[in-house]
C-alpha cells in the first residue's frame, strides 16, 4: 500500500510505503515477540500494540542488519545510532526487511545530498575558496 500522511507546513508529505504486522521482541526478561501493527513510512516505521504507539525514525537509526531466515520466518535487528537493537521477525515472503531496508537507504542518501548541497553553498560564501565543478 502507498499513500501520504497529512503535511505540516514545515515538512513534505510523509509517504506510507507498507502496512501490516510484524512480531518484535520485547526487552523484559522473558523477551517475548508480540505482533505489533506497523507502518513503514518515508520517515521511519511507526508500530504499535493496542493503545500505544512508537517510532523508530530513520534520523535515528544506523542500519538493518543479522537477517536470517528460520523455517518460515525472517528475522532481523533495527540498530539505532547509539548502538541499541531492536529485533523483529516476520514472514519470510512478506518483504518487510527489504522495504525498510531500501528506505532506510533512501533516507540516508537524500540526508547525505541535503549535507553536500549546504558545504557548497557555505563553501561559496567563504572568501578565497575554490569549489571542485564536476561539470565540464
Amino acid at each position: 500500500m502507498s499513500g501520504q500522511l497529512p503535511a505540516s507546513s514545515r515538512h513534505p508529505p510523509v509517504i506510507v510505503l507498507k502496512e501490516g504486522e510484524l512480531e518484535k521482541r520485547g526487552g523484559g526478561i522473558l523477551q517475548r515477540w508480540k505482533r505489533r501493527r506497523c507502518v513503514l513510512t518515508s520517515e521511519g516505521l511507526r508500530y504499535s500494540s493496542g493503545g500505544s504507539a512508537k517510532e523508530l525514525r530513520f534520523e535515528a537509526l544506523a542500519r538493518l542488519e543479522c537477517i536470517e531466515r528460520a523455517g518460515e520466518r525472517l528475522y532481523f535487528t533495527l540498530v539505532g545510532a547509539g548502538g541499541r537493537e531492536r529485533d523483529f521477525r516476520c514472514g519470510a515472503a512478506s518483504g518487510w526487511h527489504a522495504q525498510i531496508t531500501l528506505a532506510l537507504v533512501a533516507f540516508q542518501n537524500s540526508r547525505a545530498v541535503e549535507e553536500l548541497r549546504a558545504h557548497k553553498r557555505e563553501a561559496r560564501g567563504a572568501p578565497g575558496r575554490r569549489l571542485r565543478s564536476w561539470a565540464g
